[in-house]
C-alpha cells in the first residue's frame, strides 16, 4: 500500500518539481494519524531520493546553471538546518495550523500570478543578484514545514525572476536537495521519522517520478501552472480536515 501511495506522490512530485512532500504530509496526517512533525519527517524520507532523481532528470532536459543553483543552495541549506532545529520542538497542532496558513498564502500568491495578464511566461531569468534572498525564504519554510524548494521557489522564480516553468522547477529541485537532506537528518535525530512507512514510500516514488518529469515537459506552460495551483488548493483542504 505504501509503495503504491509513494508512486502516486512521486508522479506528482515529478510533475510539479516538488518531490512529493506537499501531498505526502497531509496524506500521512489525515489517513494514518501521524502528528505534524512525524508526518513531515516521514515525508522527507520519501522526498529526498525523489528530489535527487527528479533533479537529474530535469538537468538532462534543461541544463541547470550551477551559478544560479549555488546562489539558492547555500543560504537555503543554512536556514533549513536552523529552522529544523526549532521545528522539532514545537507543538504539533500549532505546526499543523501554521502549515495550513502557509498553503493558503501560496494559493493566494499563485492565483494573483495567474490573474495578472501582464506576466510574461518564460521571459528569461532576471534579477539574478536577488536569488540568495529566495534561498533564505525557501530554507526557512523547508526547515519549518518540510517543504520549500518547489513549493516556494517555483512560483517566485516564474513570476518575479522570469524563468519558464520547467527551468524554475529544475532550479527549485537543485535548491531543495541539500536543505531536504539536512532537515531529514535533524528530524531523524529527534525521532520524528517512521522508517517502516517512509522507505516503501520512497521506493514507490523513485519508480514513478521520472514519468512525472516527462509529463511536465509535455504540457503547455500555462496549463502546468493552473494544475499546480489546483494541487495546492486540494492539499490545503485535505490538511484543514485534520485541524
Amino acid at each position: 500500500m505504501f509503495v503504491l501511495l509513494g508512486a502516486a506522490m512521486g508522479t506528482l512530485g515529478g510533475l510539479f518539481g516538488i518531490g512529493g512532500g506537499l501531498v505526502a504530509i497531509p496524506a500521512l496526517g489525515v489517513l494514518f494519524g501521524l502528528d505534524q512533525q512525524l508526518a513531515q519527517g516521514t515525508a522527507l524520507l520519501m522526498v529526498l531520493p525523489n528530489v535527487l532523481l527528479a533533479l537529474w532528470r530535469y538537468n538532462q532536459r534543461n541544463r541547470i546553471q550551477l551559478r544560479h543553483a549555488l546562489m539558492l543552495i547555500v543560504p537555503s541549506f543554512i536556514f533549513a538546518w536552523l529552522m529544523s532545529l526549532w521545528a522539532v520542538s514545537l507543538d504539533p497542532q500549532s505546526m499543523r495550523l501554521g502549515f495550513v496558513g502557509f498553503l493558503l498564502i501560496l494559493i493566494v500568491f499563485n492565483l494573483m500570478q495567474m490573474i495578472r495578464s501582464t506576466t510574461r511566461l518564460g521571459a528569461g531569468l532576471q534579477r539574478e543578484r536577488w536569488l540568495w534572498l529566495l534561498g533564505v525564504g525557501s530554507g526557512i519554510t523547508g526547515g519549518l514545514f518540510g517543504v520549500g524548494g518547489g513549493v516556494v521557489a517555483t512560483p517566485i522564480l516564474t513570476s518575479l525572476f522570469g524563468a519558464s516553468q520547467v527551468v524554475a522547477q529544475g532550479l527549485a529541485l537543485a535548491l531543495a536537495a541539500p536543505s531536504t537532506g539536512i532537515t531529514l537528518l535533524t528530524y531523524a535525530w529527534h525521532q520524528h521519522v517512521d522508517w517502516h512507512m517512509g522507505v516503501p514510500l520512497a521506493v514507490g516514488g523513485l519508480a514513478s517520478i521520472s514519468w512525472g518529469v516527462k509529463l511536465a515537459h509535455s504540457l503547455p506552460e500555462r496549463q502546468l501552472r493552473k494544475l499546480f495551483c489546483v494541487f495546492l488548493m486540494v492539499c490545503a483542504v485535505i490538511l484543514a480536515l485534520k485541524v
